[in-house]
């Protein structure tokens, strides 16, 4: 699922940007990846609390927050560098997803971790 926004991000900005789009590829997938885990987990976060489930204090969600955050970025960083890339842009089938919706994914998971923690 996020390698066809990978690509379908890299492939926009490519023409515009160059060399550098592959690095704001990354830290886009990454921005989405990491907004997609904050909903997990605020959802998660919600449901727990709703169930009277014991929780872990804030200073080890926080400390495996980072964790898990710094794991995206680099597993995203070994991923979509050299082989790896190459291979899913030529298997790409050129589908495009249209700018707005690569904008709006990101910051509907953002909104939707707000909604969950108004819940907590």
């Amino acid at each position: 699922m996020f390698d066809t926004f990978y690509i379908s991000f890299l492939n926009y900005t490519k023409s515009k940007l160059g060399r550098k789009a592959m690095q704001l590829s990354l830290h886009y997938i990454s921005v989405v990846e990491i907004a997609f885990f904050g909903l997990i987990a605020c959802f998660f976060a919600a449901f727990a609390s709703q169930l009277n489930m014991g929780q872990i204090s804030s200073e080890k969600a926080v400390i495996l927050s980072l964790i898990c955050v710094l794991f995206i970025y680099l597993k995203n960083w070994m991923r979509y560098n050299g082989k790896r890339r190459n291979v899913l842009n030529a298997k790409s089938k050129r589908q495009k997803i249209q700018p707005w919706k690569l904008i709006v994914l990101p910051l509907a998971f953002i909104i939707l971790a707000l909604v969950f923690l108004q819940a907590i």
